[in-house]
């Protein structure tokens, strides 16, 4: 499974391919020197899902390990809920719900059919106001939108293939260490 992408990623690399490589390279630092407020809170939240103590329930699963040979991931989901056959990525906060976020709940969707799970909705919970947001599930359209963007990650050049955006890179929590532009993050 050395060749299969870490669902995680997929989001990452939508909001910037060289993030993925600057989170690699200060991975098991101080997290405190980048992670802003943000990602710390929602580290926090996500604790009880991670240590699986979110439920004792029998039918719900959190952190369950997931994969797919057809696609090419790997990865945990948050939380599955057997007596509704719904699977739930959970978010401290979710203002938008951007196209890296339902790429991540659509891998997530395809790996647990594949490991024969049945899945009949798919939701986002944003913890911080206790909402939860039911996503469509995703279509044979969909299912080759989601293959064509992880051949393109597969096959990304970073020689070739970055274009920094300020925006972007202003919210980034490599900002301030990144070597590809000159500006602060909006969390210093």
């Amino acid at each position: 499974m050395d060749d299969y992408i870490s669902i995680s990623t997929l989001n990452d690399f939508i909001f910037c391919p060289y993030s993925i490589y600057l989170h690699n390279v200060y991975m098991g630092g101080d997290e405190e020197l980048v992670h802003a407020t943000p990602q710390t809170r929602g580290k926090a939240a996500h604790t009880t899902i991670d240590e699986q103590k979110y439920s004792t329930r029998k039918d719900e699963l959190t952190a369950l390990s997931v994969y797919s040979n057809e696609l090419g991931i790997i990865g945990k989901i948050d939380l599955y809920v057997g007596r509704e056959k719904k699977l739930i990525e959970r978010k401290y906060q979710l203002n938008n719900i951007y196209q890296g976020q339902i790429y991540q709940l659509w891998a997530q969707y395809f790996c647990m059919t594949e490991m024969g799970y049945e899945v009949e909705s798919l939701a986002f919970y944003a913890i911080s106001v206790n909402k939860t947001i039911p996503i469509d599930l995703p279509t044979e359209k969909d299912k080759q939108e989601l293959q064509n963007f992880i051949f393109r990650f597969k096959h990304y050049d970073p020689t070739k293939d970055l274009n920094p955006n300020i925006n972007k890179c202003s919210h980034c929590i490599y900002c301030s260490l990144c070597d590809k532009i000159d500006t602060e993050n909006v969390y210093t």
